[in-house]
């Protein structure tokens, strides 16, 4: 039975799902939903639910040793190959239960995992999804696999036969003290990897510091990448599953009267997201830390829409953005079937704009919500520059109206009119002076 975690992936495989409450708890009656969507996306084929109320959690197989062996009978009937459980099982109960049910078990955090492995495209995810699952590995690995047995050091007295050689002779070492130490050594050097890119991502952001940053975040599937090429045609990857992209992209969103913002799209939240992802994708999420304004994009088409958003709002004040300026988007009203659910969301949330990022619907309204937010009421002011002062001076043409400019020397003086939230982006630019004469 130990082979049976040699294989972690659930692509094309038959799968039985698991969601177990304890009684007494906060329940949810669509836990499964999620978790079928989820396991789809990974590429399992679903056939087989099993959903239970427990009095409490058993150490040993979680739902217990009967209700256990039920699922067995399920899993022989069906003929599945995989049991993924909602829950988080610890290394303990993995095992157990594999040795009741007779095949391979995954628990929710195992199966995001998996997805982001298969969704990985660039070289920082990847490191990313590959340090994730290693930290998630490290305290499972004892009876993960079969080779896992004590080996002398001298593999019975032979020097051809030591396992490493010189050093690893006397007593023995066991397999599983070389495999975490392996495991130990690359997870040093992804961290060190992925440090360096951290520093240049953080340059990057720096470097963005005269710009005004909207970062679009929100539940997986809300259509954030549909939105985003609606409003920049930027051609990000767009599919109908879970964590379709992983990838934080950024593009210029030029605004009327020629504003300019950067517009990022991030990786997008689920329930119970794995804290080794959350830890694993800082530089990635600094995006969303570093934004002026966050875009929180909801499906209003989803039954359980009000708990995604709670969701995102945990993850939110987790990486430290909870009291970030938010902007609620309501998205795919154009096949929202149940008006009721569009009416209690709207009540709870009356500053939230109703959009179909895919029709186009009302994107004119969010547009000119964010113009608002951007530049405030309206001010007059007098700024004094460098005349090799290029980046004020490109920013007062971008983004506000020239009143009058005069040239003294080497200094240019100038009055415009611009928005007030838009004055410490100008201060970035550090002018000589910067005066406010007029406010509207």
């Amino acid at each position: 039975m130990e082979k049976v975690r040699e294989q972690l992936q659930v692509r094309k495989e038959r799968a039985v799902l698991v969601a177990a409450a304890v009684r007494g708890r906060k329940y949810h009656s669509d836990n499964l939903v999620e978790l079928t969507a989820l396991a789809r996306t990974a590429g399992a084929v679903i056939v087989d639910r099993f959903q239970q109320k427990i009095s409490r959690i058993h150490p040993a197989t979680y739902i217990g040793k009967g209700k256990a062996e039920m699922l067995a009978g399920r899993v022989k009937k069906y003929q599945a190959d995989v049991v993924i459980f909602d829950n988080d099982l610890s290394p303990a109960q993995v095992r157990e239960l594999e040795k009741v049910v007779g095949t391979k078990v995954l628990d929710r955090s195992e199966l995001i995992l998996d997805i982001f492995a298969t969704r990985a495209r660039t070289r920082q995810a990847k490191l990313q999804v590959d340090l994730a699952q290693l930290e998630y590995t490290y305290p499972r690995l004892t009876r993960m696999w079969s080779h896992l047995d004590t080996l002398a050091g001298a593999a019975g007295g032979t020097a051809a036969g030591a396992v490493g050689g010189i050093g690893t002779r006397g007593t023995g070492e066991k397999q599983l003290e070389i495999d975490r130490r392996l495991v130990g050594k690359r997870i040093t050097e992804l961290k060190r990897q992925l440090a360096g890119i951290d520093k240049r991502k953080l340059r990057e952001i720096a470097g963005r510091a005269g710009h005004y940053k909207i970062c679009l975040v929100g539940y997986t599937n809300a259509g954030k990448s549909t939105l985003m090429n609606a409003l920049t045609g930027a051609g990000v990857f767009v599919e109908d599953k879970l964590f379709a992209t992983l990838d934080t992209r950024t593009r210029k969103w030029t605004l009327e009267g020629n504003m300019e913002v950067l517009l990022s799209d991030t990786v997008g939240f689920v329930r119970h997201l794995p804290h080794h992802l959350v830890a694993s994708f800082k530089a990635t999420l600094e995006e969303a830390v570093n934004a002026d304004l966050l875009l929180h994009v909801a499906d209003a088409s989803n039954a359980d829409v009000f708990e995604q958003i709670k969701s995102v709002e945990a993850e939110l004040n987790e990486i430290g953005c909870g009291q970030k300026d938010k902007l609620m988007v309501l998205n795919k009203v154009d096949v929202l079937e149940n008006a009721a659910l569009l009416e209690s969301l709207q009540t709870v949330y009356r500053q939230a704009i109703c959009i179909s990022a895919k029709t186009g619907l009302n994107l004119d309204k969010l547009t000119g919500r964010i113009l608002a937010k951007l530049r405030g009421a309206d001010v007059t002011v007098r700024v004094n520059c460098s005349a090799g002062n290029g980046k004020v001076i490109s920013f007062l043409r971008a983004n506000a109206a020239i009143l009058d400019r005069q040239y003294l020397d080497s200094s240019v003086t100038i009055k415009a009119t611009l928005g007030r939230n838009q004055l410490s982006l100008l201060k970035r630019f550090n002018p000589k002076t910067l005066q406010v004469i007029e406010n509207s």
